[in-house]
Order: C-alpha cells, then structure tokens, then sequence
C-alpha cells in the first residue's frame, strides 16, 4: 500500500493573500518594505520593518486623508502619487534609509498603480530601490481635456463617469490644477 504524504500550504498563501518566496527575498534584503495595497476605493500605505515577531509599522498613508487637502480620494494613478507624497512627507527617516517597494500579489505593469505610489515617494525624498522613469502626464490628472470635450459631445456620458465628483463639488475640467495646488501643499507640509 502506496501512501502519499502530502504537504499542507500556509494558510495565507492557500488564500492567496501572501507569496512567501516573494516576501522572503524582500526580508532578505534587509530592506524597510513600502508595502501598498490598492483596495476598490482606497490606496492604503506603509512602511514595514522586519522583526522576528512580527513587522513594525514605522509610517502609514490612506488615499482618504487627502480629503482634507480637499482632493477627492479615489483608487486612481493621481491619488496613488499623492498618498505615496504624503507618506514620504510623514516619514521622518525617509532620505537615511533605502527602501523597497512591497506590492504583494499586484502584477507589475508599466505606469499602474503601485509605480505611480512610487513616484510619489521617491519625489517626497524617499530612497527607493528601482529604475521607475516615467512622464508626468500618467499621473498628473491631465485628463481634464478629455472631461471638457466629454461635457460638449456628451452631456450625459460626462455625467456619468463624473458623477462621484460632481456629487463632491469637484470640477473635473480642473483636475490637474486641482492636483497641482494639492502637491504643493503637501510638499510644504
């Protein structure tokens, strides 16, 4: 009689929620880990120092605390650039240390979410270990163009896809002037 011994995954990563070769690599490294999580309607943020009883939590940013810099959180590239400025700005240890960018199970693409967040951090003066290049057109709510010529062709296709903003009081013909004066305030502090 043959028996077959079988090994049992963990946990986290039966639900897919960890890739544990991944993580190891990054603990390795010796690096703080940003790690980023991009939910539905939130960017959630931190910065992650490795303990053998677990990690420490140093900083942490959530797209939500932009409201009160009046910007009109979403899971979009301009807010992902915004929270990872915000998170560099509360970061007190952010130009002595290197970091590395933890995006769990996100799928790396060009200009998407998590290198936009990165961007973000390392224009608020975190070093970040990679070769993000990428032109300020993908994140900087340029779209306003498009919103304006939306409005005129179609009124109720503007309305539709504009509606979370317009419901907010935000115009989205002046997104990126609104993205602009954000920037500059949080860079001030």
């Amino acid at each position: 009689m043959n028996k077959r011994i079988t090994s049992i995954k963990f946990r986290r990563r039966r639900e897919a929620v960890t890739n544990y070769k991944k993580r190891l690599e990054m603990v390795k490294s010796g690096l703080d880990r940003i790690v980023l999580r991009k939910t539905n309607t939130r960017i959630l943020a931190q910065v992650a120092r490795y303990s053998p009883k677990g990690d420490v939590v140093l900083v942490q940013a959530d797209s939500n605390e932009l409201s009160t810099y009046k910007w009109p959180g979403r899971a979009n590239r301009p807010t992902a650039y915004l929270t990872g400025l915000l998170l560099a700005k509360k970061y007190k240890d952010a130009k002595s240390r290197e970091h590395i960018l933890d995006t769990g199970l996100a799928s790396p693409v060009k200009n998407s979410i998590p290198f936009v967040f990165e961007k973000g951090c390392i224009d608020g003066g975190m070093k970040v270990r990679s070769g993000v290049k990428m032109d300020e057109k993908t994140y900087n709510a340029s779209d306003s163009k498009f919103a304006s010529e939306l409005k005129s062709k179609s009124p109720d296709k503007y309305k539709k896809q504009y509606s979370a903003y317009i419901k907010e009081g935000v115009d989205p013909e002046s997104m990126q002037k609104l993205f602009n004066e954000v920037k500059e305030k949080i860079i001030k502090g």
